[in-house]
């Protein structure tokens, strides 16, 4: 009688799904030992991993912060102010597109006083 018995193995399992939904990640089968332990040594595998690849994960816009909001553009009367902030992280892979980076909204300083009646009516002469 030959000392050792060879191992009796179940077939591989299928690949289970890959441990990741996006980008890279590791995917597994099995098999099973059928013979009885005590009836010799089984040095066979069991277990195989691989590596899995899907298509990339999206990565969405970022952004910096806010800045402060500008000065008022004119020193007198109405004008705007604008207020920005840059792109940290460009979207790929349809992530979220980047809002928008520049802010303007109305200011308004003091009246503007001199002037300002006469020029309209120079203007008003010169069409």
């Amino acid at each position: 009688l030959p000392d050792t018995i060879p191992c009796l193995l179940s077939p591989w399992s299928e690949w289970s799904d890959c441990s990741v939904t996006c980008g890279k990640g590791m995917r597994t089968r099995q098999r099973m030992l059928k013979s009885a332990a005590e009836l010799g040594d089984c040095n066979e595998e069991l277990e195989q991993a691989e590596k899995c690849m899907l298509p990339e994960c999206p990565i969405n816009c970022e952004l910096t912060e806010w800045s402060q909001w500008s000065e008022c553009n004119t020193s007198c009367g109405k004008g705007h102010m604008i207020r920005t902030r840059m792109i940290k992280t460009e979207p790929q892979f349809g992530g979220t597109h980047c809002p928008e980076t520049v802010q303007r909204t109305k200011c308004r300083v003091r009246k503007c006083l001199r002037g300002t009646g006469m020029e309209k009516r120079r203007w008003k002469e010169a069409r």
